[in-house]
């Protein structure tokens, strides 16, 4: 259910995505209405979903293996936590200086979250190659079954990997931030109401805030990334993300790092809450039937 939600989400907003997109690479009008108008008048209203069909493909896998591995990593680095915990009284002595083994600083969610977003990356990145080829250069990937082919003839394989390391520079800081401040979010709101657990509402909210911060910190990262993976279509592209930034900022100013951060958070925040709610809800749904007593 949590896949088909997100799928849902995915085909209501493709439009903020697809402007969101054009405006970060630089690709026509500089406001969202005026990308909007631009995009109608070139392409027409179905121009608002271009590379909707790979998001839709992409989002299945992506949330399947983003939110299992985050669930896996967080449950493996507390039990590792609790282990250790019960030696951390034993000191390592070497010569004069002796330490205690202990993990206990470093946080189960921070460390899933950066794991979710490296593993779901490296897994569905030629998906978001696709996206990205179909968004910003329709007249040359008009259709999903021509800009398949046409990648790997022009590029091979590597093609499909274009700009996988900016990417995962880029998912690491917004993944990391992403999950740790939702669950940190979510555990001061649960303190200060006395509260176990937060109701459907408040996930949305705190999703959508968990979101929103996320993307402002790792924005000008996303920003490099995408004229990295789209530049070589333009053949002006940047030879590393330094240099990227750099081009930005040169063009535009520093605010040229956060343009289509607007259309961004307009898309960012729903999709976030949404998928918490669908989360928890279906982790609700597999403990209580775990938990059922057997007959």
């Amino acid at each position: 259910s949590g896949a088909l939600a997100g799928a849902m989400t995915k085909a209501v907003l493709a439009p903020l995505e697809t402007i969101r997109t054009r405006m970060i690479v630089g690709v026509g009008s500089k406001s969202i209405p005026g990308s909007f108008l631009e995009i109608i008048q070139k392409q027409g209203w179905l121009g608002l979903w271009a590379g909707n069909e790979i998001n839709m493909i992409r989002i299945i896998p992506t949330q399947a293996i983003e939110l299992g591995t985050f669930e896996w990593v967080k449950r493996a680095m507390t039990s590792a936590q609790v282990k250790l915990k019960r030696i951390e009284e034993a000191k390592i002595e070497i010569g004069d200086i002796s330490f205690s083994p202990s993990i206990s600083w470093i946080s189960p969610v921070a460390v899933a979250g950066a794991s979710a977003g490296i593993a779901s990356t490296l897994v569905c990145h030629p998906l978001e190659v696709l996206k990205d080829r179909l968004t910003v250069s329709p007249e040359i990937y008009p259709t999903l079954s021509l800009a398949i082919p046409r990648i790997f003839r022009d590029d091979g394989i590597r093609g499909f990997y274009a700009g996988l390391g900016p990417t995962l520079v880029g998912m690491l800081p917004y993944s990391t931030c992403y999950y740790f401040m939702y669950d940190k979010m979510k555990t001061s709101y649960c303190k200060s109401k006395n509260k176990k657990a937060l109701n459907r509402p408040e996930m949305l909210v705190l999703g959508a805030l968990a979101g929103l911060t996320a993307s402002t910190i790792s924005f000008p990262l996303e920003v490099a990334r995408k004229r990295l993976m789209v530049g070589s279509l333009k053949g002006q592209c940047p030879p590393n993300m330094a240099a990227a930034i750099a081009e930005v900022v040169k063009e535009r100013g520093v605010m040229g790092l956060y343009r289509g951060w607007g259309a961004s958070c307009l898309k960012v925040m729903p999709s976030s809450g949404i998928t918490w709610v669908f989360y928890e809800a279906w982790k609700d749904i597999l403990l209580a039937a775990n938990t059922k007593p057997v007959l």
